[in-house]
């Protein structure tokens, strides 16, 4: 009988010490699960843009002179009327309001994966849209290929004489074989008299470029490489003199920025069919490429109370971005032109970027002859790749960031086209960064040695005043 209760005491023991033994299996398990998602969140949010100035803020460069800087598209995603660096956890909520930002014709783009659709509203299926795109990349170009050494130019610069031969001389006597020229830029002007009814009638056209023909024949006499930069849906002109394809509040009133310009609706087929007109002019000037900027969604925290129209419905911001870039190179190819676009460098991995502009690293990829990410250090997070200050340590960020974008383009599909990555390198200061440096010669050549470490080939250099450090380049010789 007392051996009886002993083992009815054992069993109790042996039981409760079982229970215990699963509930602190449970406990760790959850613990460990929780551990992991913060990691997880905690590695997504240093992967994301600087929140820290408003899209189109202009920038002071730290140089004696104190010139100031526009950077134009050159900018972190999430707005911020302020041009000072925030902290890591200011940063953490404005990417939480960037999610909020996805309306809900921003759904998952898997529904872009299999069907295109293309300019006249057909659909085709994937297998017959990647055989038409393969097609249309065989066609000849007015001009070989180029492993572009660039520098970005306004259209200011451009029509000014003697600041033009002075970026000319620095492009013949370093390794720089290439000008990105403002044809269209982010205040919606056309910067020459250029003959496009549409550009006409909304007062877009501008006469910084007095003699474009000119200007074009002198840079291909000098063998120099010419990118026409067209920025597309950042259009104060266009959407304010055709406010029917302006981006609209829920109220009806035309959405404004923080600094109080307009947008145009990236849904509004009559938008694309502008933009092209333009590039098409420019490809008939004799531009070797037309590349375009802005190509995305406004990252202003007004865009909340955006109505994107019935366009808009279950359709993503990355389907449409991706369908006009498959409607722009689609156009712009059979004219022997090269095609490419300006995006956020964290679009590589960061969803959650990619979600807020409307840009898909690979499916952009895939209707491009290039895509030039916009990878410079100063607009990384602190802690980005592991890197406690980014600006700080440009040859390890540009590196970390191309490695990765290789990554994500080698999951392509067999035989499917896929755009040269060119990226977009800083020559300026940014003094607005709280762990900043001074970029000359040095912070230049880590960064085109990055470029060359990743396995690329290509660049260019942003500076918006179009100050360029020469030191910073090799030379011709």
């Amino acid at each position: 009988m007392k051996k009886e209760k002993n083992d009815k005491k054992t069993s109790a023991k042996q039981l409760l010490a079982g229970g215990i033994l699963i509930v602190s299996s449970v406990c760790l398990t959850a613990s460990a699960v929780y551990l992991y998602d913060s990691y997880q969140d905690n590695k997504k949010k240093t992967n994301t843009f600087v929140s820290s100035v408003q899209d189109d803020a202009v920038k002071e460069d730290s140089d004696e002179s104190g010139d100031v800087i526009d950077f134009t598209d050159k900018t972190p995603i999430e707005e911020n009327e302020t041009n000072k660096m925030t902290d890591q956890n200011k940063v953490t909520d404005q990417n939480k309001d960037g999610q909020q930002n996805i309306s809900d014709n921003d759904q998952d783009v898997q529904d872009s994966q299999n069907v295109d659709i293309d300019q006249s509203g057909n659909t085709n299926t994937k297998e017959e849209a990647d055989s038409k795109t393969k097609e249309e990349v065989e066609i000849t170009k007015n001009t070989p290929p180029c492993k572009v050494k660039g520098i970005y130019v306004t259209g200011q610069m451009a029509g000014s004489t003697n600041n033009m031969n002075d970026l000319i001389d620095l492009v013949e006597s370093t390794e720089l074989n290439t000008m990105v020229i403002d044809i269209k830029n982010d205040s919606g002007e056309i910067t020459y008299k250029m003959d496009n009814e549409v550009a006409k009638e909304i007062g877009a056209t501008v006469n910084y470029i007095s003699d474009i023909k000119e200007l074009v024949a002198k840079l291909k006499e000098k063998d120099i490489y010419l990118i026409a930069r067209v920025v597309a849906f950042k259009d104060p002109i266009l959407a304010e003199n055709k406010p029917e394809l302006s981006l609209k509040n829920a109220d009806g009133t035309i959405f404004r920025d923080k600094s109080g310009l307009a947008w145009v609706n990236p849904y509004k087929k009559e938008v694309w069919k502008y933009l092209v007109s333009v590039a098409k002019e420019a490809a008939e000037l004799g531009f070797d490429e037309v590349q375009f900027d802005y190509i995305r969604f406004s990252t202003d925290s007004g865009m909340k109370q955006v109505d994107f129209g019935k366009e808009a419905k279950n359709k993503s911001k990355i389907k449409v971005i991706t369908e006009f870039t498959k409607y722009a190179y689609e156009e712009l190819n059979p004219l022997g032109v090269y095609v490419s676009a300006d995006v956020y460098g964290t679009i590589i991995s960061s969803e959650v970027d990619s979600k807020i502009v409307g840009q898909s690293y690979a499916k952009m990829a895939k209707y491009l002859d290039y895509i030039c990410p916009m990878i410079y250090p100063s607009h990384y997070a602190n802690g980005a790749y592991g890197i406690d200050y980014p600006d700080l340590e440009p040859y390890l960020l540009i590196k970390s960031a191309l490695e990765e974008s290789k990554e994500v383009l080698e999951a392509k599909e067999k035989g499917e086209h896929q755009a040269i990555v060119r990226p977009w390198l800083q020559d300026f200061t940014a003094t607005w960064v709280k762990q900043h440096q001074k970029y000359g010669a040095d912070e230049i050549k880590e960064q085109i040695q990055g470029v060359y470490d990743a396995g690329y080939e290509e660049w260019i250099l942003w500076n918006g005043n179009n100050r360029y450090t020469k030191s910073g380049l090799a030379s011709n010789d």
